[in-house]
């Protein structure tokens, strides 16, 4: 765009039945990524390999349900209609699209929105639409941008459950955020990307492993005097909690 270069040589692979985190700050160029993944935007160079082969937008697309950042939802429309005619235009038939939605609905306690319009919705209630519209196609690739935006904690811990069934049904999901400690919790591995290049790739065990600073916090009614041998350092105290550093070479439990 103009002189930056939104995404700018990255390369990494998504393991079949994972849950993938692309991670980095907003700006970073998440966004336009995933936007070549589902063939909105085209690569100047490079290849994207879907299932082991060159992506083909036109064939493959049917197989990515990708829920984006922006609401991408009709205003005025009925929420059941809505939901059907998104189905439908991901290949269902009616009948198979309405058995689906119901089930969906059901399951997120949205069956007496069927007639409602969007604009009437909150926003907790619109992402939990466009989560349902994205995954009722059963497709093999799912990427949710900042799928937790708006939602309250309660649902946010329902979508949370239903990303990791449709994971451990095979489905492969992108899971694209800013905020580490989701990613920390949800993803099997994570890229990190800023300012259009990869910073970083791995597993989420091994990244946390690699980057560890050995920083533990500790509770005690009064922190006792610390000989300078002990195997750690304090770096901050306050009332009934200090935080301490492990030296070199030393563990968890010569601290203990």
């Amino acid at each position: 765009f103009a002189t930056q270069k939104a995404v700018d040589d990255i390369s990494f692979s998504i393991e079949k039945g994972s849950i993938f985190g692309l991670l980095g700050p907003n700006g970073a160029g998440k966004t336009t990524l995933i936007r070549m993944i589902t063939g909105i935007f085209f690569p100047d160079e490079g290849q994207i390999v879907f299932d082991g082969k060159k992506f083909d937008p036109t064939n493959d697309i049917i197989n990515i349900g990708y829920m984006p950042e922006e609401r991408g939802l009709y205003k005025k429309m009925k929420i059941g209609e809505q939901a059907l005619y998104l189905a439908q235009l991901k290949g269902l038939s009616r009948n198979s699209a309405m058995e689906k939605i119901k089930e969906w609905f059901v399951r997120l306690e949205m069956q007496s929105w069927w007639n409602k319009k969007v604009e009437d919705l909150s926003k907790g209630m619109s992402q939990k639409l466009q989560f349902v519209t994205t995954v009722l196609h059963e497709p093999k690739l799912i990427i949710l941008d900042e799928p937790f935006s708006g939602l309250d904690p309660l649902n946010t811990n329902v979508i949370k459950d239903e990303i990791y069934k449709l994971s451990k049904k095979g489905a492969t999901i992108i899971f694209s955020t800013h905020r580490m400690e989701q990613v920390e919790e949800i993803c099997n591995h994570i890229v990190l990307i800023n300012k259009g290049k990869k910073i970083l790739d791995g597993s989420v065990k091994q990244v946390k492993q690699d980057f560890k600073e050995n920083l533990f916090s500790i509770g005690t009614e009064q922190m006792p005097a610390v000989d300078p041998a002990a195997p750690f350092e304090i770096v901050s105290s306050r009332t009934h909690t200090s935080i301490v550093k492990i030296k070199e070479g030393k563990g968890p439990n010569e601290v203990l």
